[in-house]
């Protein structure tokens, strides 16, 4: 009878510590201009699925603890996590890519491509000033987000942009947003920072002030310079509060990927397609670098180094502690010609990037070679869309144990 009375009452202090979750939910994307319409057709495809396990109002936001993204990364992030009048995203999943069919003309018009004056200023753009002038999109985030702070996500984000005067990173996040009034800035602003391509669009400017009237600057160009990748840096969010003891949801430790589930979307790379060489490159001085016959090869280079860097460490971290089904990282790395580029934004080739997006779901997980850097498939893991799958059954499982706790 005591044994007895010992087991129940060990099995309520058991019971009284149990998480409320298993598993902290991760979701990154890439920076790529256009391309970002190959990660908004993987998200439309998963929000999908997670509306045919839990229904119709089934949003993402709903299902991770932290969305981060660069660039256009980060415009996809504040679309499907800003609240609308009715306090839901603003953006279903399915909607993104329309978005992008319908304003990349307007944010990189083709005749700013095509004319001679445009060719003479794509030649001469640390004269004449960017490519685009950035007018469209600072009316049309400005007009769609109006006075939303980053403060009101629907689930924690995670933005980075850079800040040129002071030449660092600068990290926007809903909880920085929600402790510091100075860190508290417009999304607008947010992602016009974040966006703010060198050579393609202007830099972003703007302030913050505080209650007592205390103001911080902000000289910032886009993210993607430091983390064109920002997966580790969202894995690093969650570990952080974690030590802090600020982690709502599950108990675990930092960097415990075996109660991770990241999803990280890369939007495209021309990889295998033998762009540069070296017998080239030996015979550029500084202006080439920049821009080489319409294409910018140190901006190639820095966005391509910096995602590869966070997808080999954060593969080999999961690979290390046996849970490298916990992390997919969906990624093209055979893009040619003009689905390669991050502003070539005719209907035909925004039409491609969706079918590229489309191609991807059925072909084969892969896992970056940690020796060569390239994309491997992996046998008997399926297709990246039953990955999928599994992750939303997985998201949806840990979403529905966290309401019954």
């Amino acid at each position: 009878m005591a044994s007895g009375l010992a087991k129940g009452k060990k099995a309520a202090q058991m019971a009284s510590v149990l998480p409320k979750g298993e598993m902290a939910t991760v979701l990154s994307i890439d920076g790529g201009g256009i391309r970002g319409m190959i990660p908004g057709t993987i998200l439309g495809f998963l929000e999908t699925k997670l509306q045919e396990l839990d229904g119709a109002n089934a949003r993402l936001a709903n299902y991770f603890d932290v969305i981060a993204g660069t660039s256009t990364g980060g415009l996809v992030t504040t679309m499907i996590t800003a609240p609308n009048k009715d306090n839901r995203p603003m953006y279903a999943a399915k909607d993104i890519n329309n978005f992008y069919l319908e304003n990349c003309p307007k944010i990189f018009p083709q005749s700013s491509r095509n004319n001679f004056i445009a060719k003479v200023k794509s030649l001469f753009g640390a004269v004449t000033g960017p490519k685009y002038d950035g007018k469209y999109l600072r009316s049309l985030t400005k007009e769609l987000l109006g006075n939303i702070t980053i403060n009101q996500t629907l689930t924690d984000v995670i933005i980075p942009a850079f800040d040129i005067k002071w030449l660092q990173p600068v990290i926007f996040s809903t909880d920085d947003g929600k402790e510091n009034v100075l860190k508290n800035a417009l999304l607008s602003d947010i992602c016009l920072g974040t966006s703010a391509a060198p050579t393609f669009l202007p830099a972003h400017y703007f302030e913050t002030k505080d209650g007592d009237g205390k103001t911080q600057s902000f000289d910032l160009i886009d993210g993607g310079v430091a983390a064109n990748n920002p997966t580790l840096m969202a894995i690093t969010h969650i570990s952080k509060k974690i030590l802090m003891g600020k982690f709502k949801f599950v108990d675990m430790k930092p960097m415990e990927s075996s109660r991770m589930l990241v999803l990280s979307l890369g939007t495209g790379a021309p990889k295998l397609a033998g762009k540069y060489s070296a017998a080239k490159a030996s015979k550029w001085g500084r202006f080439c670098w920049v821009y080489d016959n319409g294409a910018t090869p140190m901006f190639d280079v820095y966005g391509e180094a910096s995602s590869d860097m966070v997808d080999i460490h954060v593969s080999t971290l999961f690979q290390s502690l046996h849970c490298k089904k916990n992390y997919l990282r969906i990624q093209d790395d055979t893009l040619i010609g003009d689905a390669s580029s991050v502003d070539f934004a005719t209907t035909e080739n925004l039409q491609k990037l969706v079918q590229i997006g489309n191609d991807l779901l059925k072909k084969p997980v892969s896992r970056v070679n940690l020796e060569t850097g390239r994309f491997d498939e992996v046998q008997g893991e399926g297709t990246n869309e039953a990955a999928l799958i599994r992750f939303a059954k997985l998201l949806s499982e840990e979403k529905k144990l966290r309401q019954a706790n």
